[in-house]
């Protein structure tokens, strides 16, 4: 009868731990992203950097030079292709000035194929030759800095600062009489170390930008279902510390009717709890209010009630059942069919401590009898029950206990006379 989404956030809370840092006082589901989360985000950049920068080709090189004994030569540099990086080293840091990410001692193998034509008065037939070289950068270090910002309900992704520096390269030349031309193509080492420079920074402000973009498309709330959606607007800026970056979302459940308009709830208790494993990536906290918020939206649509009428044991939903029971409603509706509608009459009562969090729920149990196409109400039992339950993470599994705190029942209305409770109770609830 509850809604399964309910289960889906008792399995976000994990174990409980202390030292939680909220980043803004209206986030009611906030997470921290710990060194260990932050290292794995940055080598997944990387890999996805270097994935885009892999087999792009480099702009032509055109260039005149003065070739000893032989003249003015036209050199030019084609199909110049980043074949392979290998990264070396990387560092992520955050603080006031931002996210700093920096690659250091890289190196990269290129290809490329040149060809040159030249003439002079001593040689009146033009001299030109041409094949494949190969080109091997060392000591690359790469940097950005990018700052996070909320702007309106979603992130704002700014890159501050960027650049690639080239430290050394060297080039082998192959085919033709490539041996005599080495000198020759030793004069662009700074052409290739320049193009390789700009191609990297512009993948990096390429790369920067489009992720922006997604953070921007993100959609400030998830429907869930067709009666309840998740606000997921980012509330107040991220938090960045030395070791780890804090961001909250307002986190709470809306119908999906409702505009996102700020709810007002008292602030409670909330949980918070490691996933990852060990060492803890990324911590979660999700306040008591979000439980609230979806017990009191899945209520007001009217989705917390279920009509039973069909049971494996299916006398049981036969007034014949009841003769010895409840002598009234066999003597009034003999061997007629009859249903069970089970009603939240309030919204449930959520409340969260740091071992677990507890629920108490009122339910009134209508028993109906069906006769002559007709439904007939004939009694209301209200039941009153108090549970907790806890929920952790071990390794890939989810483990948990519910543990029944309270259980109780009375005769909220009769039609057909007094009711005995106990025996009702063994007949129906047992």
């Amino acid at each position: 009868m509850a809604p399964s989404i309910l289960l889906v956030l008792l399995s976000l809370l994990l174990i409980p731990t202390s030292g939680y840092v909220q980043p803004h006082e209206d986030g009611f589901i906030s997470g921290v992203i710990s060194d260990k989360g932050l290292d794995y985000a940055k080598d997944l950049l990387i890999d996805k950097g270097v994935a885009s920068i892999v087999l792009l080709q480099l702009p032509e090189i055109e260039k005149s030079v003065q070739v000893p004994l032989i003249g003015k030569a036209k050199v030019v540099l084609s199909e110049i292709t980043i074949k392979d990086i290998q990264i070396n080293s990387s560092s992520v840091k955050t603080g006031e000035s931002g996210i700093v990410l920096v690659v250091s001692g890289a190196t990269a193998n290129l290809s490329m194929r040149w060809r040159y034509s030249c003439s002079t008065w001593l040689i009146p037939i033009g001299i030109s030759d041409s094949g494949t070289a190969s080109v091997k950068v060392k000591g690359m270090q790469v940097g950005l800095t990018v700052n996070l910002r909320n702007q309106e309900g979603t992130l704002k992704l700014t890159l501050l600062d960027y650049g690639c520096y080239v430290g050394d390269l060297s080039i082998k030349l192959d085919g033709g009489a490539s041996w005599l031309y080495q000198l020759l193509v030793d004069a662009f080492e700074v052409n290739i170390a320049s193009a390789v420079e700009e191609a990297i920074s512009d993948k990096i402000r390429e790369g920067i930008g489009k992720l922006d973009n997604l953070l921007q498309s993100l959609s400030k709330q998830i429907s869930l279902d067709k009666t309840a959606a998740l606000n997921v607007s980012f509330v107040g800026n991220p938090v960045l510390s030395n070791s780890s970056i804090a961001i909250a979302i307002n986190g709470l459940f809306i119908g999906r009717n409702e505009a996102l308009v700020p709810q007002v709830f008292q602030k409670g208790l909330k949980i918070s709890a490691a996933c990852g494993g060990l060492p803890k990536m990324i911590k979660v906290s999700i306040h008591e209010n979000v439980f609230k918020s979806a017990s009191l939206v899945y209520f007001n649509a009217g989705k917390m009630q279920l009509i039973i009428d069909e049971l494996p044991n299916q006398a049981i939903l036969n007034t014949a059942e009841w003769r010895f029971i409840v002598p009234q409603l066999y003597k009034q509706y003999p061997n007629d069919d009859m249903q069970l509608n089970i009603s939240v009459s309030s919204p449930p009562l959520i409340q969260v401590t740091y071992q677990d969090i507890g629920a108490t729920i009122f339910v009134d149990i209508t028993i109906d009898v069906l006769e002559g196409g007709q439904v007939i109400p004939v009694a209301c039992i209200s039941v009153d029950i108090s549970a907790s339950c806890a929920v952790e993470i071990v390794k890939n599994k989810i483990a948990g206990r519910l543990r029944l705190q309270k259980f109780s029942t009375y005769l909220k209305w009769s039609k057909i006379g007094k009711l005995h409770m106990n025996l009702v109770q063994g007949n129906i609830l047992g």
